[in-house]
């Protein structure tokens, strides 16, 4: 049904035209006598064609045009005009302004029916093109949501991968993952970058694929030169993903590179120092450690939270940054909850 706006403040001209518009069928037509109010209708609807008269009170139809066409979204409406015969300089002046059509007085039947309806096709040539544009970016965000979807599955299972040769489990990797994040919001990070933490910091320690499992699964501590093969897991890792195109993946590379520096400069690769370290990488570091620290593993026992906090707290501004430590304290209500969501499989003893 397309409803037809009709303006003009004549009631005799308001029922020819309404009877001409319902004799076309599949019309609606909606009548005011008053430019300004059937501006204002026009503010909270959108009418399929506007029929206004040029010659009105208070605001003449020119004047109409350009206040509708300054409406949002009304820019494209199929608008005609009426005007008398002998109106030629108006007729120009209203398809410079905004018409797309416009009928003279007296109005001929067969003309009017031909131009409505041909303005009617024009809308709805409209109404398919906006639906089909629509329709086309509903399917491109349904795609990207599911590339974005075997995106963070790859970089699950890529995460995972490294722990299938490592001691660790899959819960720590979304414990730390959320830690990140509750240290990201204390920050006040911004959403997209706190779910990019939460996206890239299950990577951390993807390069220990390339570790021999003499030195990875080693039960106790590691002598100087196999913990010299072991720091090489922060640069292969980095190495296994900082080409890729995808901003999780690179955000994962930062992340594997720095996540052993420390604060002070005396962490590995590359001994940065305070602020000269990544953000994600001071910020992993913190969540990284406190759950290294509180999990049990086959070759040690779980520290208590009490020793664990007080660890980071002793490391402030030495192996971590001070703010990242406070975020994190800060948050501990979300950390406990996190512990509990994300818990452990029973480990056997050994």
């Amino acid at each position: 049904m397309h409803q037809v706006l009709i303006i003009d403040d004549s009631d005799i001209n308001l029922t020819l035209i309404k009877a001409l518009v319902l004799k076309l069928g599949d019309c609606e037509p909606v009548l005011f006598e008053n430019p300004v109010k059937a501006l204002a209708w026009c503010r909270d609807h959108e009418p399929d064609l506007v029929i206004v008269d040029y010659m009105m009170p208070d605001m003449d139809g020119l004047k109409f045009i350009a206040a509708f066409r300054a409406l949002h979204g009304r820019d494209e409406l199929p608008v005609l005009m009426i005007t008398a015969n002998d109106q030629k300089d108006i007729r120009y002046e209203a398809l410079l302004g905004g018409a797309n059509d416009f009928l003279t007085k007296p109005i001929d039947r067969v003309e009017f029916s031909a131009r409505v309806r041909n303005m009617l096709s024009l809308r709805v040539g409209q109404k398919f093109l906006a639906d089909r544009a629509a329709y086309l970016a509903e399917m491109v965000d349904e795609r990207t949501r599911e590339i974005r979807e075997r995106e963070r599955e790859l970089i699950f299972r890529i995460s995972r991968a490294a722990e299938f040769r490592d001691p660790e489990t899959g819960a720590h990797i979304q414990r730390m993952a959320h830690y990140s994040l509750i240290i990201a919001r204390g920050l006040g990070l911004d959403d997209e970058k706190c779910k990019l933490i939460l996206q890239a910091a299950p990577m951390h320690d993807v390069g220990k694929i390339g570790i021999p499992d003499y030195i990875l699964l080693k039960p106790g501590r590691l002598n100087p030169e196999e913990f010299e093969v072991m720091k090489r897991h922060a640069v292969i890792g980095h190495e296994l993903l900082k080409d890729s195109g995808s901003e999780i993946m690179q955000a994962g590379a930062e992340v594997a590179l720095t996540h052993h520096e420390k604060y002070d400069g005396s962490g590995y690769p590359k001994g940065l120092k305070g602020t000269a370290i990544p953000l994600f990488g001071r910020i992993v570091a913190v969540a990284d450690v406190f759950d290294a620290l509180t999990s049990e593993r086959p070759y040690k026992k779980a520290w208590s939270l009490d020793d664990a906090c007080r660890l980071l707290e002793e490391g402030r501004g030495r192996h971590f940054d001070p703010l990242c430590v406070e975020a994190f304290l800060a948050g501990w209500e979300d950390v406990l909850d996190i512990r509990q969501q994300f818990r452990d499989e029973e480990i056997p003893d050994i």
